[in-house]
């Protein structure tokens, strides 16, 4: 199964209301109008895209110890996903379906990391239960979000709806700018330039991962 056939799956149960979440209907249509909202915005066209130079960065992995964007790709190309927070399934999911990918990845000479906003604990407890092996880093404030044109606010009515689920973003991410990355995912080749780009406002829609391995 793919994973967007995947996700399409969980997206069908969720709006059912099934266990685990148990989501009452209403708040399919908050979450729906966000969606659309920052679709219309035209903000993931303003992305960097292929052809742009990526912007260096240095960021910690959730152990504390520094990882630099120039030393990874000294090794070879480098993919990079961004990803919004334990808290969201489909971003997990997505995680998953990137390690199954990773020795193809690494097969190719490519490094792996997710950029996250959340604090070093939750990223510790997305990587023992997707059972990750490659990092997850620390972007505070969503600055390298902001960097790559991908970091967006949360409107105030979805903010409130997070607020009432107990999704408190402020103390996953140890700041209260109740901002975000789109999903998005680049692969950088040894120069910096961005050979492969894909930016979704959409946070159910994820590209799959076997697509970059041509890029690679």
């Amino acid at each position: 199964m793919t994973l967007q056939a995947k996700l399409d799956a969980f997206r069908a149960d969720f709006i059912a209301g099934k266990p685990p979440y148990n989501t009452p209907p209403e708040i399919h249509p908050i979450m729906a109008r966000a969606t659309a909202e920052l679709i219309a915005s035209s903000l993931a066209e303003r992305a960097l895209k292929v052809g742009d130079q990526a912007p260096a960065f240095s960021l910690n992995d959730a152990d504390g110890k520094p990882v630099a964007s120039k030393d990874l790709l000294a090794r070879g190309p480098l993919i990079i996903t961004f990803y919004r927070g334990a808290w969201c399934p489909y971003c997990n999911m997505e995680l998953q379906a990137l390690q199954d990918e990773l020795p193809a990845f690494l097969a190719a000479g490519a490094s792996l990391i997710a950029i996250s906003p959340q604090l070093a604990a939750s990223s510790r407890k997305s990587q023992r239960t997707n059972h990750l092996t490659f990092p997850i880093l620390h972007d505070a404030g969503n600055e390298v979000a902001a960097a790559f044109g991908v970091r967006y606010s949360l409107p105030d009515y979805l903010v409130e709806l997070y607020a009432s689920r107990k999704n408190d973003l402020p103390a996953t991410n140890g700041d209260d700018s109740w901002t975000l990355p789109m999903p998005s995912r680049y692969v950088i080749a040894q120069d910096g330039t961005i050979v492969y780009a894909e930016v979704n406002p959409d946070y159910t829609r994820r590209p799959e991962p076997h697509d970059m391995l041509a890029v690679l």
